[in-house]
């Protein structure tokens, strides 16, 4: 029984501050951008991706900062996704009518402009975009150091690892240094840095990330060492916790709210779609997961519905107090009893045995709504089988009974896709009497 309950929600290393005051800091480094956010959405200010001179102008005279502060603002808020660009209007982004109230908002807007740290400090002029690019992609192991060290560490160990690591992705790409003398202008001692690259244009672009992730907040720079801010400590560590749990997330549903997410993953196999499952939760904290996946559960959608409660099932003991409070809820109880049932260790076969006669044919229409709402026509006649019920007349029967809101239209899609015309009429003759209230008809 233990064995079938996934692990526990990861913490943060120890130290870390709370998620207030996370978000606390948060706010403070996106103080201008929120402030321009604001300005720039009342739905008075042209909307472009760069400030016209005489809004500029406007914006700086009237929340009383520098031009140049104020550019540095907008591109954060658009960053951030405090602002949205719709043709010539500037609407607010969700996060930022959030702002006052929600610190999961803020966190993801601050994580946001983190992640676009490249876009925010201009890389040095003159590089070539390929050793821009791969700088961006050795950064990760720069932070992790970072991370991992706890506190400051020494700019020549992050050179050194910074070269490294571009070294090995020339490598992967099987671009193979040139000997002495094979190449124009080789021979110098500085080529021993990487292909191509000398320990200056290392040192050059390692200065430019670092100054970069300053500036977003992720890192203090002082002579000679660099440090992980809590806010950067507290995204890095979020971030490798993502690796170690959604590194088998090929589909790509991480940043989908539940609905999208259990969309993408339906016609995934059981083994890939658990793995997206993971990888969505660890990306939020367990508590709003929970709620989400159980708010699209009680939609209209059967399809999400049964999703969701399998992607319940991958969060395990967290939602368990969750799920039993569906017990009193109609549409959810026969989803919540099962799944209580397998997490007390009952076999998924025998599960079903604990539902009543009603609650198992609920459960029949409503996973037969989802059939015909997303299925096969072969599925949804197949599905008769699957009935507790062990002739259709008796089956008939107890679905008029059970009330399920969908009964209608289940049994006018079994009966168009049955291939026995005295079945599908039988279907349609139970259809009809459902939608007229009278069982005589």
């Amino acid at each position: 029984m233990t064995a079938r309950r996934t692990r526990p929600a990861p913490r943060p290393p120890e130290g870390t501050p709370p998620r207030t005051e996370l978000a606390r800091q948060a706010r403070t480094v996106l103080a201008d951008a929120v402030r321009i956010a604001r300005w720039a959405a009342d739905g008075t200010q042209p909307g472009s991706a760069a400030l016209a001179a005489q809004v500029l102008e406007r914006a700086s005279e009237t929340l009383a900062l520098p031009p140049g502060q104020i550019l540095a603002g907008w591109d954060r808020a658009r960053l951030a996704g405090l602002v949205e660009l719709h043709g010539d209007t500037v609407r607010p982004g969700w996060r930022l009518r959030a702002w006052d109230r929600d610190d999961s908002a803020v966190l993801r807007g601050w994580v946001a402009l983190f992640d676009a740290w490249s876009l925010v400090h201009v890389a040095p002029e003159g590089v070539e975009p390929t050793a821009v690019a791969e700088a961006i992609e050795a950064v990760p192991q720069v932070l992790s150091l970072l991370q991992l060290s706890a506190g400051p560490v020494a700019v020549p160990v992050l050179l050194d690892l910074l070269a490294q690591r571009v070294a090995e992705l020339h490598e992967e790409r099987c671009e193979v240094p040139y000997a002495d003398g094979e190449r124009p202008g080789a021979g110098r001692p500085d080529d021993a840095a990487a292909p191509g690259r000398s320990e200056d244009l290392n040192a050059l672009l390692l200065d430019w990330a670092l100054e970069g992730l300053a500036a977003v907040g992720a890192l203090t720079l002082e002579p000679g060492h660099a440090t992980l801010t809590p806010l950067g400590n507290w995204a890095v560590w979020v971030k490798l916790e993502q690796i170690c749990v959604a590194a088998q997330s090929p589909a790509g549903n991480i940043e989908q709210s539940a609905a999208d997410m259990l969309l993408g993953c339906a016609r995934l196999t059981p083994g890939p779609a658990r793995d997206e499952y993971r990888a969505w939760i660890a990306a939020r904290t367990v508590g709003s997961a929970v709620t989400e996946l159980l708010t699209v559960a009680r939609g209209e959608d059967a399809l999400l519905r049964g999703l969701a409660f399998e992607a319940l099932r991958v969060v395990g003991a967290p939602a368990e107090p969750e799920v039993r409070a569906q017990l009193q809820h109609p549409s959810l109880r026969p989803y919540a009893l099962l799944w209580l049932a397998e997490y007390d260790g009952m076999d998924p076969d025998d599960a079903q045995e604990i539902l009543s006669r009603a609650e198992a044919t609920w459960l029949w229409v409503d996973t037969a709504a989802a059939v015909a709402d997303h299925g096969e026509t072969g599925l949804l006649v197949r599905h008769l089988d699957s009935a507790v019920q062990g002739t259709v007349p008796a089956l008939l029967d107890e679905v008029r009974a059970v009330g399920h809101p969908r009964t209608v239209q289940v049994l006018v899609a079994l009966a168009a896709a049955h291939p026995d015309p005295a079945l599908a009429k039988a279907m349609r003759r139970a259809a009809f009497q459902v939608h007229t209230g009278d069982p005589s008809a």
